[in-house]
Order: structure tokens, then sequence, then C-alpha cells
């Protein structure tokens, strides 16, 4: 199962995208790390390993809903400094 994972301090929360086995505690031991999402941000960040979410669900990983939905989204391209 690729799903979040939820880290930080109280009402301070970000998130771990994390392949973890679908019995295990939220925030149980990941089989591994695939990402980050901070939804605290603005604009909120989201930082996948693409090719390694793709290589989980080629191997019979699901997505939680939330994952799904965050993975859809474009992925945004790093904010030009302006001089």
């Amino acid at each position: 199962m690729i799903r979040l994972a939820r880290m930080g301090a109280r009402k301070q929360p970000f998130y771990r995208i994390v392949v973890i086995e679908k019995e295990r505690a939220r925030n149980g031991r990941p089989v591994e790390v695939v990402g980050t999402y901070n939804p605290r941000t603005t604009p909120t960040s989201i930082d996948f390993k693409r090719e390694r979410v793709d290589y989980w669900v080629s191997k019979g990983a699901q997505m939680s809903e939330r994952v799904g939905k965050l993975y859809a989204k474009p992925a945004t391209a790093p904010a030009a400094t302006a001089a």
C-alpha cells in the first residue's frame, strides 16, 4: 500500500508518502519512503519519487485515495527566483 504517514508537531503536520504493508499502523515501519507532502506551505509542496512509485505500483501496491489524488496532480517546476 502507498499511503501517507503523519509527521511533525501537534497542529503542524507534514506527511511522508510511504510504501507499507496494509496491516501495519499508520506510522509503522515503512518498506520505503517515496515522497513528502506539506499542506502548510503556499502552495502546498508535493515531492514524489515518481519512478519508485511506478515501480511499486507495477509490483501490485495500491495507492490510498488521497495519495492517488496527489499523484494525479502535474509535477510543478521549481519557482524561478526574481532578480
